[in-house]
C-alpha cells in the first residue's frame, strides 16, 4: 500500500513541476520518474519496516522525489515544496541536508560519493563509541542506496579497499541492479565482476534476484527452463520485452523453448498482463523478497544488497533505454492516475489511493520503527577553544613546521580540546608533521596493535601504535577518501551527538585529486581543518608534478571553506586556535551578514616547507584581528603614499627585502601581509552587497587597510601561485595593480633558481613597484 504510494507521489512530484507548474524561463525541469520507481520497493521496505531511528541513509541522487515523498507521509516535508520541486525554495533536485527541510542524513548527487561516506560514516561512529561517548544514542547501520551506473565510479573501489583495510562493519549498500545507465543498458557480464570485488573485501553479497512468484513458477514442472531463459536472457533483450509487454515476452519465450514443453504450459496457462506480472517480479519489486533479505541479513560485517529491479517499473516506459529521464505525458498520467485510484484534485493528498482514513494513517505511521523519534538531527555543544599553549618560536621556520609543534604541544595537555581532535592523512602523515601528534595520541584501531619495531627495540622516530584510544586515522593514498573521512567525521555531532574536531593533511598539489570529494563534504556543511602542504614552487627540488599553483584559487571558489595562507608560525598560532572555535559555529547568517562569519564552515591552510626567519613580536589584539580578517600592515603606509607591496605566505622576504630597495623611491610606501585573500574578499563583497540593498554595513577590512592610500597609488602582489589570487585588489578602491605569481608548470631546481625564473624574486618585484612609479622617480 504505502509502496504503491511512493511510486505515485514521486512520479506526481515530477510531473507537477513538469506539466502543470507555471515555467517562466522556458527551461526543462526535468526529474527521474524511472529512477525512483525503480527502488520503491526497497524504499518502502527500509523505510516503513526494517530501519530504525539510529540508521543513517544516502539515497541515489535519482531517486530524490521518493525520500521526498516519504518524509512528506512521516510530515517532515510539506506540500508547498513538494509543489516547488527543482523549484526556487523548494525540495531540492537531489537529497541535500543544506538546502533541504526534510530529515536528508547525507547529501548527494554527485554520484558514488554518496555511496563511499557510508563508509566513512560507520569508521567514524566505530571511533566515537570507541571512546564511549555515545551513551544516549544506539549504534546504527549506515547504509547506501545505489544505481548500479555508480559503480562506474573509481571513488567506489578506493572505498572499498579502505574499509577492508579498517575492518569495516554496520555498513549496507543496497544496488539498485535495473541494468540501466544514463546512456544504455548496462553490459551482462560487468556486474558479476563487481559482485567478486564486493566477496574479495570482506563484504557478504546478498542477491534479491527473483520475487515469490518467480519462484513458485520456478517450482513448477517446466520451471529450471524457464529460469535458465531469464539467466541467460541478455540485459538489452529483457529490457525491451519490459516495455514491448506480455505479448512480446510470449513470443520470445515460445520461439526460445519450443523444445520445452513444460514451460510452454507455464507461459500457455497466463493471459499477456498476468505473463508479463510473472516475468517482470524480479526481487527487487516483491516486497516479501526485500523485506525477508534485509531481515535475515549477517551482522558483524558489510553487507551488499544486490536487488534485482526494472527501471521505470510500474510506468508506461518501464525497461525502455531511453527513459532515464523520460516524463509521462498528460495522457499517460491520467491513465496512471486512474489506476492509482486518485480523484482529480486529490494528487497531494495524503490518503489518497490508499483506501484508509487520515487517522489510520497516522496509527501506520507512528508504528514505523524508523519515525518513532521524528526529525533525527542531532545536537552536540561546542567545545571549549583555551589559549593554545605557546611553542619557541626563534630563527628560521618553515610554517609546515610550525604547524606539526603547534599540534604537539596540544597533544601534551590534557584538555577536552586535544581528546576531540581527531588527524588524518592520506599515507603522508609524517611529510606533512603529523608525526609528533601521532606518536603522543596515537593511531586509532578497533582492536589493538602494537609497533613492532618498538617491541623489537628498533630504532624510529615513529611510534606507530594502534587502539581503540588513537586519535589518527592512517589513510591510504587516495585523496578522494581523504576528503570523504573528513566529511564523516565533520558530521558527528549531527549524525552521532557527539563533536570532534578533524584535522586532514594531504599535499597541497594533490587538492586538485580529490576536488569532487571536498565540494561534496563542503556542500554537506561538514565541519574540520585542511592543511596542505607543501605548496607552490617553494618545493622547488619535486619540479611541477608536486607544486601547486591554482589551489589558492580553489581556497578562494570553495563555498564553506576559508583558506588562509600566513607567511609566519605565529600568525599560523592565532589562525588555528580561531579555526577550532569556527569549525564549531551554528549561528545563521542573516540578511546583509557575511556568509559564514556567523554560520562558521570549514578551514583551508596552505603551508610550505621553505624555512623563513620568524619575526620577534608581541601579539597584540590589532594584529591578532587583522591576521583572522586577511590581512595587516607590516610597515603602515603614509597617508597618500603612491606605492605598497602586498603579499601572501612565504615569498615575504623578497618582499620586505624589494620594499627596502623600493623606500628610496617612494619613502611612504607601505608592506601589507595578506593571510587570507579568501577571507578579505568575502568581507568586501559582503559589505558591497550589503550597500547595495541598502543594509546597514561597516566598511570591510580591506577598505580600511586600503584607505591611507592615495587614489593614484599603485599596490603591487606578489605569492607562491596564481596571481588572480591577489589581482582583485585593485577594485577596492581602483588602485592600479602589478600583481606577481606563479602562471605555468613548475619545474626542478632551488627556490632561487624558480623565483627568478617565475618572476617572484626580490628583483621582479621591485621592476613591477618601479614600472608603477612616474617616469621622473625611476632609476
Amino acid at each position: 500500500m504505502l509502496e504503491r504510494k511512493i511510486l505515485w507521489l514521486s512520479s506526481w512530484i515530477i510531473h507537477n513541476a513538469n506539466h502543470i507548474r507555471t515555467n517562466v524561463d522556458g527551461l526543462k525541469v526535468g526529474g527521474h520518474q524511472a529512477s525512483s520507481a525503480s527502488l520503491s520497493t526497497v524504499m518502502a521496505a527500509l523505510f516503513f519496516r526494517v530501519l530504525r531511528p539510529q540508521d543513517r541513509v544516502a539515497v541515489k541522487p535519482h531517486a530524490s522525489p521518493a525520500f521526498h515523498a516519504i518524509q512528506y507521509l512521516f510530515g517532515n516535508q510539506t506540500v508547498e515544496k513538494l509543489q516547488d520541486f527543482r523549484g526556487f525554495g523548494g525540495a531540492q533536485s537531489y537529497p541535500s541536508r543544506t538546502k533541504d527541510a526534510d530529515d536528508v542524513d547525507f547529501s548527494t548527487g554527485s554520484v558514488g560519493l554518496g555511496v563511499a561516506v557510508t563508509a566513512f560514516a560507520s569508521l567514524a561512529q566505530d571511533y566515537v563509541r570507541a571512546r564511549g561517548w555515545m551513551k544516549d544514542w544506539p549504534e546504527g547501520r549506515m547504509v547506501a542506496l545505489l544505481g548500479d551506473a555508480e559503480l562506474d565510479e573509481g571513488n567506489i573501489f578506493e572505498c572499498l579497499l579502505e574499509g577492508w583495510k579498517h575492518d569495516l562493519r554496520n555498513c549496507w549498500w543496497v544496488i539498485d541492479y535495473n541494468r540501466q545507465s544514463l546512456d544504455s543498458v548496462v553490459s551482462d557480464a560487468l556486474f558479476q565482476k563487481h559482485a567478486d570485488v564486493f566477496r574479495a573485501l570482506g563484504w557478504e553479497v546478498v542477491t534479491i534476484k527473483y520475487g515469490k512468484l518467480l519462484e513458485e513458477a520456478f517450482a513448477r514442472p517446466g520451471g529450471n527452463a524457464l529460469r535458465r531463459w531469464i539467466d541467460e536472457c541478455p540485459n538489452a533483450l529483457y529490457s525491451a520485452l519490459v516495455f514491448q509487454g506480455g505479448s512480446a515476452f510470449r513470443n520470445q519465450v515460445e520461439a526460445d523453448l519450443s523444445d520445452e514443453p513444460d514451460a510452454l504450459t507455464i507461459v500457455e496457462s497466463l493471459d499477456d498482463d498476468a505473463l508479463h506480472r510473472l516475468m517482470t517480479n524480479l526481487g527487487g519489486h516483491c516486497m516479501e523478497s526485500v523485506v525477508e533479505a534485509f531481515e535475515t541479513a549477517p551482522d558483524g560485517k558489510p553487507v551488499c544488497f544486490i536487488a534485482y529491479t526494472i527501471k521505470g517499473h510500474g510506468l508506461p516506459f518501464q525497461g525502455h533505454k531511453d527513459n532515464h529521464a523520460g516524463l509521462m505525458t498528460r495522457e499517460q498520467m491520467d491513465v496512471f492516475r486512474k489506476a492509482n485510484d486518485i480523484a482529480p484534485g486529490d494528487e497531494w493528498e495524503r490518503t489518497a489511493g490508499l483506501g484508509i482514513g487520515e487517522g489510520e494513517l497516522e496509527d501506520l505511521l507512528a508504528a514505523v520503527p524508523f519515525n518513532a523519534k521524528g526529525p533525527r538531527r542531532l545536537h552536540a555543544e561546542q567545545i571549549d577553544v583555551p589559549a593554545l599553549p605557546e611553542i619557541s618560536i626563534r630563527g628560521a621556520m618553515s610554517t609546515q613546521e610550525g604547524f606539526g609543534k603547534i599540534l604537539d604541544a596540544i597533544a601534551r595537555t590534557k584538555t577536552e580540546l586535544a581528546d576531540r581532535i581527531v588527524t588524518t592523512s592520506p599515507d603522508v602523515t609524517v611529510s606533512t608533521n603529523l608525526g609528533p601528534w601521532v606518536n603522543r595520541r596515537a593511531i586509532f584501531a578497533r582492536e589493538p596493535r602494537a609497533d613492532v619495531f618498538q617491541e623489537r627495540k628498533l630504532m624510529s622516530a615513529q611510534r606507530w601504535d594502534m587502539s581503540p584510544t588513537g586519535q589518527h586515522i592512517e589513510l591510504g593514498i587516495a585523496e578522494n577518501n581523504l576528503f570523504l573521512n573528513l566529511g564523516a567525521l565533520g558530521l558527528t555531532h549531527t549524525l552521532f551527538g557527539e563533536r570532534l574536531l578533524p584535522i586532514g593533511t594531504l599535499y597541497d598539489p594533490f587538492i586538485a585529486r580529490g576536488l569532487d570529494a571536498l565540494n561534496y563534504a563542503c556542500y554537506q556543511d561538514a565541519r574540520f581543518i585542511l592543511a596542505a602542504t607543501p605548496s607552490g614552487i617553494s618545493l622547488a627540488p619535486e619540479g611541477g608534478a608536486h607544486q601547486s599553483i591554482g589551489s589558492p584559487l580553489i581556497g578562494m571558489a570553495q563555498d564553506g571553506l576559508a583558506y588562509f595562507e600566513p607567511a609566519y608560525v605565529d600568525e599560523l598560532a592565532v589562525i588555528m586556535e580561531w579555526a577550532f572555535e569556527y569549525i564549531q559555529r551554528e549561528a545563521k547568517a542573516g540578511k546583509g551578514d557575511w556568509l559564514h562569519e556567523r554560520e562558521g564552515g570549514s578551514v583551508y591552510l596552505r603551508l610550505s616547507t621553505r624555512p623563513i626567519d620568524q619575526p620577534l613580536r608581541e601579539m597584540d589584539e590589532g594584529l591578532r584581528e587583522g591576521i583572522i580578517q586577511g590581512g595587516y600592515w607590516m610597515r603602515e603606509p603614509a597617508v597618500g603614499a603612491q606605492l605598497a607591496i602586498a603579499y601572501t605566505g612565504t615569498v615575504a622576504p623578497e618582499a620586505q627585502s624589494a620594499l627596502g630597495q623600493l623606500l628610496e623611491l617612494s619613502p611612504g610606501a607601505g608592506l601589507m601581509a595578506i593571510t587570507s585573500a579568501d577571507r578579505l574578499n568575502a568581507g568586501w563583497q559582503a559589505a558591497r552587497k550589503a550597500r547595495q540593498i541598502g543594509a546597514a554595513a561597516k566598511t570591510s577590512h580591506v577598505e580600511t587597510l586600503l584607505a591611507p592610500l592615495s587614489r593614484d597609488a599603485r599596490i603591487v602582489t606578489v605569492l607562491d601561485g596564481h596571481p588572480a589570487t591577489l589581482a582583485w585588489i585593485g577594485s577596492v578602491r581602483g588602485h592600479r595593480v602589478e600583481a606577481l605569481g606563479v602562471e605555468h608548470f613548475g619545474q626542478t631546481g632551488t627556490i632561487p633558481d624558480l623565483y627568478r625564473q617565475y618572476r617572484i624574486d626580490q628583483a621582479a618585484i621591485v621592476e613591477a613597484g618601479l614600472s608603477t612609479l612616474p617616469k621622473g622617480r625611476r632609476r
